[in-house]
């Protein structure tokens, strides 16, 4: 059996082409399964997987969790809120009692970029990302890569955008060190106070006007603007962030050609999109989160082959 070249899922960044095509083909498997009527498999029925979440989530802790408990596994849930991080207990220490319970597996959300790895160095067992910060959330890369791939084939020499906050987004990231590897070429945009300085040594091309970029792209990631975590104004008003990035059906007829139209969520219908995008033949938003779950039940027993 082909084995991943990792033992933690910290970022895309430490993948490797191989690695992404074993993740597809292993996500392919498990699709199927979730699609049959009994949708659980023993896969992971001796593994104990801890979620800590320090971040508010909704799809993916639960996409997480399902996931888990289709693999079989034995599931502990976390949340900060109601821990003792809230009377000032450190991240190792919180890690290191959870594991003294004989935990194998972590998956984390962190505010702070590099928990992850931080956590990775710093304790004895499988850690998986699920989103640091504004570094990387490769889970949710992986997930949109495989549903564009389901709907176009082979991503090689294909045109991605990726529309919207990319400076504070942790799936901007993510998505272009993937689409990357699979050999597509990207392209960011959006108002300049949200396009990262360092964005260019990437190998990605920055356009400023939506319309010419959704001319010469094969897929579109549209991004939220993320506001809980700008201390900042970035543009004068989300009015005229709607004017200029939002996406709406006027804007896709006057292309001459589909394309596909994909969203991370949370959805702020009528900023980003418009409802009628949303909701349209063109989105693939809840094949995303179908293959979520997929595609994490793909990474969680590839990653669990490696603990014994």
């Amino acid at each position: 059996m082909s084995t991943l070249t990792i033992n933690h899922l910290l970022g895309i960044k430490y993948l490797n082409s191989k690695d992404l095509k074993l993740i597809f083909e292993t996500t392919d498997h498990f699709k199927e399964v979730i699609n049959r009527k009994i949708k659980k498999v023993p896969s992971l029925r001796d593994v104990t997987i801890a979620n800590l979440f320090f971040e508010n989530s909704t799809r993916t802790k639960i996409s997480f969790e399902l996931a888990q408990k289709r693999l079989s596994a034995d599931v502990v849930n976390f949340s900060s809120s109601v821990s003792s991080v809230s009377k000032g207990e450190t991240l190792i220490d919180t890690v290191n009692n959870i594991l003294s319970m004989k935990v194998d597996m972590v998956v984390i959300r962190h505010p702070s970029p590099g928990a992850s790895v931080f956590l990775a160095n710093n304790v004895d067992s499988c850690i998986i990302n699920a989103g640091d910060g504004t570094h990387e959330h490769p889970t949710q890369a992986l997930l949109d890569a495989y549903s564009v791939k389901e709907k176009i084939g082979d991503l090689k020499n294909k045109k991605i955008l990726i529309v919207g906050d990319i400076l504070h987004s942790r799936v901007a990231l993510s998505s272009i060190y993937a689409y990357q590897k699979l050999g597509a070429y990207v392209t960011v945009c959006g108002p300049k106070s949200l396009i990262p300085k360092y964005i260019e040594s990437l190998d990605v091309k920055v356009e400023t006007d939506l319309l010419n970029g959704l001319k010469w792209c094969d897929a579109v990631n549209m991004l939220r603007i993320q506001n809980e975590r700008m201390s900042d104004s970035y543009f004068p008003s989300v009015r005229e962030y709607v004017q200029q990035f939002g996406l709406n059906k006027k804007i896709l007829d006057s292309l001459n050609k589909e394309i596909i139209i994909m969203h991370p969520g949370p959805i702020n219908r009528g900023v980003e999109i418009t409802s009628e995008v949303a909701d349209s033949d063109q989105a693939i938003i809840l094949d995303q989160v179908e293959n979520g779950v997929a595609i994490r039940m793909a990474v969680m027993y590839l990653l669990a082959s490696k603990l014994y």
